[in-house]
């Protein structure tokens, strides 16, 4: 008879739990299985008859068990208390459940029990040492009532819970105990084990864990400090658990990792992993090397698991997060440019910037007609097309896909407020974007227009409130693109320099003075048309302090042609 006496929760998958069962009894373990209550009466008669020629396996009285109840509890205690009395040679009871599955030899658990034959392996630790606990209750836990359930009856669970905080409801911890919490999964001392369910005060301490929150995760947690003499506060069994505090599956395609664990248990396995099943319950050849248990050794992949599920990859939408704003982990993918006034005030800026710096420059991609795209294409990288009207029923989601559809190339696009206007929250909120804006420029077209004042009048005041709202939101707390403005006038009295940082701060690998710069457009008569501006009523401001006098457009007449930098 083994030293080591194993017992069994199961609630499904009933052929995987037996099959176990006879894995462990096979190497003179006993077993006790506790089948909830919830499982029909003919299923669980026809897993007893399975299990009938198997003199070490044994049923105890059912519970019903559901998530967060006592009902765990009292199973485990009814399977421990046979156990105890059935198998007296047994020195170490394991609690597992009918999803665990042994992943190195039985015999190597025993010695490794035998070696230590006064150690608890039982995770036990104060709410104030822990940070696994999910849903915001730590101590309350322990001194409030939970008579409804979490999951069957979330608003009677939660409105009783405010209730109790409200009229400053508290319950005692009965004296002696300091609650702790840990893995359900332990491996108790006959010595502990037959001391927490023979104790005096035992119906005291059932009474009041009955009305704690999650029990199973604190009754045995709690007790084993008041008798074990040697406590281990870890389990001897693998169970990981996501950022919803739900225990992870293991797949077939996870048998290396589970190998390189060095744990003796696993859990949760998937019934259906025929393959893992396979490979530790038949091929013990195969099995781990003897090795102290390391889970921490797969923490790493378990790390990243769980941030390419919350946080996903930078600009990639996912289903778990696109609905949650402030959700994303980068709205794009890359860095680009955003460039507002330049082909107004410049006549070949796009051309010039693509040689300068290398990269990809659109048109305004976010113009009233077409996504106007570089080389005039009508359809670019990902099948997104220059329709208007496709672009504009999802407009973040245009730049989004654009962006990712063209990694490893830099983006560059023109913008401006006669542009929509619903992607400017979406440009100022992304770390990737590079925002520079020449404020006003959008009145040269005015000037250079054929229209009649009146209508350019009207023009101009709807686009400098337009661009007005946009500045606002750029200058915004909430603001991570990096944005530069440049009043026209500023602009337009020195523009070597800004048009040097534009180029650096774009180009991929550009680390000399630009030697040569786009043309400007003639300006001449330019301050004379914002002073019409304003004396029939329309104050054009954006501009910044523009002399009527023409004096900017002397200056630059002469730089028509490119001009060095010395």
């Amino acid at each position: 008879m083994s030293s080591l006496g194993v017992v069994m929760l199961v609630h499904t998958a009933l052929n995987r739990a037996g099959q176990v069962a006879r894995h462990w009894t096979a190497s003179g373990c006993p077993v006790v299985i506790h089948v909830d209550r919830k499982v029909p009466k003919e299923v669980y008669t026809d897993f007893i008859a399975a299990c009938s020629d198997d003199p070490l396996i044994r049923f105890s009285h059912r519970h019903v068990c559901d998530w967060g109840g006592w009902g765990i509890v009292a199973a485990s205690q009814s399977a421990a208390e046979l156990m105890l009395e059935a198998f007296p040679d047994v020195r170490h009871v394991f609690l597992s459940s009918g999803a665990c599955l042994p992943l190195r030899p039985v015999d190597e658990l025993i010695n490794y029990l035998l070696d230590r034959p006064r150690v608890d392996f039982i995770e036990s630790a104060t709410t104030a040492d822990v940070s696994w606990t999910i849903g915001g209750l730590d101590q309350e836990r322990f001194t409030l009532r939970f008579p409804f359930s979490w999951r069957k009856n979330r608003k009677l669970f939660d409105a009783y819970v405010k209730l109790q905080r409200a009229l400053r409801i508290r319950r005692r911890i009965p004296e002696g105990l300091m609650p702790h919490m840990g893995s359900q999964w332990w491996c108790l001392t006959r010595q502990t084990l037959s001391a927490i369910l023979q104790d005096p005060r035992r119906k005291a301490y059932d009474r009041y864990f009955r009305r704690v929150w999650i029990p199973d995760e604190s009754y045995f947690q709690t007790l084993a400090r008041l008798y074990s003499t040697h406590i281990e506060s870890r389990s001897l069994t693998l169970s990981k658990f996501d950022y919803q505090g739900r225990p992870h599956i293991f797949y077939d395609d996870h048998l290396q990792l589970l190998r390189r664990s060095d744990c003796f248990v696993a859990r949760k396995v998937w019934p259906n992993a025929d393959r893992l099943y396979q490979a530790f319950l038949t091929d013990q050849a195969g099995a781990m090397k003897p090795a102290e248990p390391n889970p921490s050794k797969i923490d790493r992949v378990f790390s990243k698991a769980v941030e390419r599920r919350t946080r996903g990859r930078d600009g990639l939408y996912m289903q778990s997060r696109f609905p949650r704003h402030g959700n994303e982990n980068g709205l794009t993918s890359a860095t680009y440019s955003v460039f507002q006034g330049f082909t107004e005030l410049f006549e070949d800026f796009e051309p010039w910037l693509a040689n300068v710096t290398g990269t990809r420059v659109h048109g305004h991609l976010f113009g009233p007609e077409r996504a106007e795209f570089a080389g005039g294409e009508t359809v670019t990288n990902g099948g997104l097309s220059d329709c208007a009207k496709l672009r504009d029923y999802n407009p973040t989601a245009f730049i989004s896909n654009l962006i990712w559809n063209t990694r490893g190339e830099r983006q560059c696009f023109q913008f401006g407020p006669a542009d929509t206007q619903e992607i400017n929250w979406f440009l100022a909120r992304d770390k990737n974007a590079q925002i520079s804006v020449i404020t006003g420029a959008w009145a040269i077209p005015l000037f250079q227009s054929n229209m009649n004042f009146a209508d350019i009048r009207a023009e101009a005041a709807r686009l400098q409130q337009i661009e007005t709202k946009q500045l606002d939101i750029l200058s915004s707390v909430w603001t991570k693109a990096r944005v530069r403005t440049w009043t026209l006038a500023d602009f337009v009295e020195s523009p070597v320099e800004p048009l040097q940082t534009v180029a650096e701060e774009t180009g991929v690998a550009h680390h000399s003075h630009l030697t040569e710069a786009p043309k400007m457009v003639d300006l001449s008569g330019f301050g004379q048309f914002l002073q019409n501006l304003k004396n029939q009523g329309m104050h054009p401001y954006l501009m910044g302090d523009f002399p009527t006098d023409d004096a900017f457009a002397n200056r630059v007449r002469p730089y028509r042609k490119p001009y060095l930098v010395q």
